[in-house]
């Protein structure tokens, strides 16, 4: 028997796997349909079909696994000694026994998170399984006992040195890069990282003078809206004395010291003009521009597009704005409050980079500040409603265990859950939510009441966690006019339809950013843009985020984006998946 309750959960799910590779090594659908729920889900973060893709039913999860099992061998399932033990808990208001598995194929060595619930036959069915790879056999990150010795530097006194060496490995004078990446934020960083230790030679170029600019350069008091456990760097976590909410200037510096940390290749000043695909050779033509005006073409076999879901600022089409006297910026173009002291401001727009430039204007005597609403949008306070989908790494496993549970999240139970966390926002925030009825702000909690993480997910924004904004509005301190309400952009400012101006003397269009797909089409051109497709938002059949992280229908065009967790547990997928390309692996 049992001496306690966790040998009692480690062999109700080690047998479960041990029936699990049975099944799988019979090549018996059957066998393997009658293990799972029937309302199940499977995905597969490049394990068992070098592609990350998720499978629903379990008569769809046999028939999918037992041809993939028998293409890569699976064998070895047995409870992670060295993470997590299984435990008893609640996923998507449902009780399961949860616990990290490992496992090998003859590709590699690879975890995941298996999810066993009660149901009416006599034994516990998986709800629930994630196989992900780990990392490739015989190709493995150079990290720990096999990181470099450093001898080509450190034992020919005559030869060069560790920086002449750095030097020219960055000049890229006589070769080109296996893999380009377009963007030098927390997206073009951690997968140049995953590549560079996994010894594919990699170029990360970007516009901004210096790497960390895409925060530097952003407004005076900006900070994350989340908080500095779940936004690590894959290999360099933070201090731990940083701020739970840290400031984009600390953000921009530890971009550029984990760029010279962690050695990767990153040419500034450089803008990514396009490029076309030759499909005989396998390899891009690709235009960079230099800060002194010199171009270099370039032939990498992998371009990863890591400019974000939101590069390229939106600006909307008003026949009138045009009239304004004043001056006309983009959020993107917004840095200081103290320009504006004593001015009358109005912002376009009501996500989170419009109510914070409210906030800080506010805060910094501007004369008023006026908000205009063109929709709903989702109100959050910052905690504890904002916090509430990171709940998971606050309860107790290290980091790397909750970043494979979260990425076992498949969208059907993502999507319970987060209707799950708006139902308590609501609750929490009800007063908020109350006052800014009260004015006329127009709320809504994203479709199907999902809440404000779908709606980044979906489209990129939409949303606004409240940090003090909120409560301007509500008081006064900030004013609010609905776009329905406006008539005309006059030069002294906003006619509204009542015949009353509302005078300005700057408006910000707070509106967004064009997605990639706009950028796909100016970079690559309308063939390459339509055989891609859409990027970013959920293709619901498929019930995974559109082409990214993943091989997409144009050869050697990747995409990495999303939030600092998003990027640190997806670069690893994406990276090995180029690595296993490059060995001749996958196609």
């Amino acid at each position: 028997m049992p001496d306690t309750i966790a040998d009692s959960l480690t062999g109700t799910a080690g047998k479960w796997l041990a029936e699990f590779e049975a099944a799988i090594n019979s090549s018996d659908p059957a066998s393997v349909e009658n293990l799972f729920h029937g309302d199940s889900h499977w995905r597969d973060l490049v394990a068992l079909t070098w592609r990350i893709q998720t499978i629903s039913g379990a008569d769809g999860i046999a028939a999918s696994l037992t041809p993939s099992a028998d293409a890569v061998k699976p064998s070895g399932f047995e409870i992670d000694p060295n993470r997590a033990p299984p435990r008893r808990v609640t996923r998507a208001e449902r009780e399961v026994l949860e616990a990290i598995i490992r496992f090998e194929t003859t590709q590699g060595r690879a975890s995941g998170v298996l999810r066993l619930i009660d149901d009416d036959h006599d034994k516990p069915r998986a709800w629930t399984l994630l196989t992900a790879l780990e990392e490739i056999k015989g190709f493995e990150e150079s990290v720990g006992k096999k990181r470099p010795s450093g001898k080509s530097y450190s034992r020919d006194f005559k030869g060069p040195n560790w920086l002449d060496q750095r030097q020219s490995t960055v000049a890229f004078e006589d070769r080109d890069p296996a893999v380009l990446i377009s963007g030098g934020g927390q997206a073009g960083l951690s997968i140049a990282a995953r590549l560079t230790h996994l010894g594919i030679d990699t170029l990360v170029v970007d516009r901004g003078k210096r790497i960390g600019d895409n925060w530097r350069n952003r407004y005076h008091a900006l900070t994350l809206h989340n908080q500095v456990h779940v936004n690590h760097l894959p290999y360099m976590p933070f201090p731990p004395n940083w701020p739970a909410y840290i400031p984009k200037d600390k953000v921009a510096g530890w971009f550029e010291a984990y760029a010279e940390s962690l050695e990767l290749n990153v040419w500034s000043e450089t803008e990514f003009t396009g490029g076309s695909y030759d499909d005989q050779k396998g390899e891009w033509s690709v235009g960079l521009r230099r800060a002194d005006g010199t171009t270099r073409e370039m032939h990498p076999r992998h371009v990863i597009m890591a400019t974000g879901v939101s590069g390229i600022p939106n600006l909307p089409d008003i026949p009138s704005l045009k009239e304004f006297g004043g001056k006309v910026i983009h959020s993107s173009e917004y840095s200081d409050a103290s320009d504006w002291a004593e001015a009358k401001v109005i912002i376009v727009g009501t996500g989170n980079s419009a109510h914070d430039i409210a906030q800080d204007l506010t805060s910094h005597g501007a004369a008023a500040v006026t908000m205009v609403q063109r929709s709903p949008t989702t109100i959050v306070d910052v905690e504890p409603s904002a916090q509430l989908p990171y709940a998971l790494y606050d309860e107790g496993p290290s980091l790397e265990d909750c970043d494979l549970i979260a990425a076992s999240a498949v969208y059907q139970l993502m999507k319970k859950t987060h209707q799950m966390f708006t139902q308590q926002t609501k609750e929490i925030d009800k007063e908020l939510h109350a006052g800014l009825a009260r004015i006329g702000f127009k709320m809504d909690f994203g479709e199907d009441d999902t809440g404000w993480q779908f709606k980044y997910l979906e489209r990129g924004g939409g949303y606004y966690f409240n940090v003090g904004c909120s409560d301007m509005l509500i008081d006064g301190r900030v004013g609010l006019i609905q776009f329905d309400d406006i008539d005309a952009f006059v030069a002294e400012g906003v006619r509204m339809n009542s015949s009353e101006t509302l005078k300005a003397d700057l408006i910000v269009l707070a509106t967004g950013f064009k997605g990639q797909n706009y950028l796909n089409r100016k970079l690559f051109g309308d063939g390459i843009a339509d055989r891609v497709g859409g990027v970013w938002g959920f293709d619901r059949e498929a019930q995974e985020l559109r082409n990214m992280w993943t091989r997409t229908p144009q050869p050697g065009l990747w995409f990495h984006a999303g939030s600092f967790a998003q990027c640190r547990i997806y670069s690893k997928y994406l990276a090995l998946q180029i690595k296993a390309v490059e060995e001749g692996l996958i196609g």
